[in-house]
């Protein structure tokens, strides 16, 4: 059984959070990305609408520069919630899983999300009834690409990526890495999935999979992955579960 997912992708124009946006129908995955870089007197105005454990986790980033990026990230989410549920940024509450997959407190029950920022760039992913996770990722040198593989991917991702050089193998790399990680965060299990405990497809001309799973070979028939084009530079990805939430907990 596979979701069959319509993937909506809007660029987030500032104005989202003034308006009210239309609800999300079942089967829709709704993704908004949005630039990173803003200017202080900007910065000062989407403090506004954080909440105090927001704002006390923006001043631990020892630089400006990430501060911002975290204060503008969360900002947007509020603002984007916001417009989906008709209430106020200020206004939502969150709760965290013990591994830190955040859900609305105050919202619609089955509405899920999640975001990923990366350098320049943040994504947010929200659907109906399904668990969801995304990630991001700016495409940019790795020199140890092919030692950071045999380190932390499957064999069958190492062997696939000892035949690439160049650009094609750090665009692979990448493709590689936000694929994972959108699993990883989509099972919101963290860091208990070790990233070599499962294959997914890395051909660029192919669509994105989650091919094998271990030691649940049948897990991997569970989710649907999919690639996110978010910006050129960057590679994104997807995964969301093929069984709406309320099918597995009835």
């Amino acid at each position: 059984m596979t979701p069959d997912l319509q993937i909506e992708i809007h660029e987030w124009d500032g104005l989202t959070g003034d308006r009210p946006f239309p609800n999300i129908p079942a089967g829709v995955a709704r993704v908004w990305h949005w630039p990173l870089d803003v200017s202080a007197l900007e910065v000062r105005n989407f403090r506004k609408v954080l909440s105090p454990d927001e704002l006390e986790r923006a001043e631990r980033y020892r630089f400006d520069q990430h501060r911002n990026e975290f204060i503008l990230t969360r900002a947007v989410l509020r603002m984007v919630l916001a417009s989906h549920t008709a209430q106020s940024p200020e206004s939502l509450s969150f709760d965290y899983s013990a591994q830190g997959k955040p859900a609305l407190r105050n919202g619609p029950p089955d509405l899920r999300f999640n975001v990923s920022h990366t350098e320049g760039l943040a994504v947010l992913a929200l659907v109906r009834e399904r668990e969801i996770g995304v990630d991001a990722e700016k495409i940019r040198p790795q020199p140890d690409a092919q030692k950071l593989a045999k380190r932390f991917f499957s064999p069958q991702e190492q062997r696939f990526l000892e035949k690439l050089s160049g650009d094609q193998l750090q665009k692979a790399f990448f493709r590689c890495w936000t694929r994972k990680e959108a699993y990883i965060k989509a099972k919101g299990e963290g860091l208990s999935i070790p990233l070599h405990a499962f294959d997914v497809s890395l051909e660029e001309d192919l669509p994105a999979a989650l091919v094998a799973t271990r030691p649940d070979p049948t897990e991997a028939g569970r989710w649907t992955l999919y690639d996110l084009s978010v910006g050129q530079g960057y590679s994104a990805a997807l995964a969301a579960a093929n069984v709406p939430t309320s099918e597995t907990s009835a």
